[in-house]
């Protein structure tokens, strides 16, 4: 597994309350699907709905004493890197909490969780192409 991060999930309770608030900071999205994207340097940070994360990864929101509304993504270059990661990700301690599934956006992807519960998708998505470095670029939706 490359040591890097491709996006950010915070998972909130009001999509548009927390768009808003973004958007106040100065920052510039785009909503596809109920999921909000910003280009963040060569990091992306999703809002998406907090209920969504939680079960996309397998985990139910306990609020404070479990699931924190944060899951970490690494977009990867293939179906067969999603499934060799969380092997390797499974071996070295983690609790692969999703196995590796078509997504309803075409992709591939998993879950798992590292020791302290942070959960950690692993994604192929054909729509986000990853530059040389693993940099990843949101593409324009419209």
């Amino acid at each position: 597994m490359e040591q890097r991060v491709s996006i950010i999930t915070l998972g909130v309770a009001d999509l548009a309350r927390a768009r808003t608030f973004y958007e106040r900071l100065g920052w510039r999205g785009q909503e596809v699907q109920e999921t909000v994207f910003f280009q963040a340097g060569a990091l992306v940070v999703v809002l998406w709905g907090r209920d969504k994360l939680a079960e996309d990864a397998g985990l139910t929101d306990r609020g404070a004493d479990g699931f924190g509304g944060l899951g970490l993504a690494q977009n990867v270059r293939s179906r067969a890197e999603v499934d060799e990661i969380l092997h390797q990700a499974a071996e070295a301690g983690a609790t692969v909490t999703r196995p590796a599934r078509e997504t309803f956006y075409g992709g591939y992807a998993g879950y798992f969780t590292d020791p302290d519960g942070h959960p950690w998708e692993i994604a192929w998505n054909p729509g986000f192409a990853l530059g040389p470095d693993g940099s990843l670029t949101v593409p324009d939706f419209g």
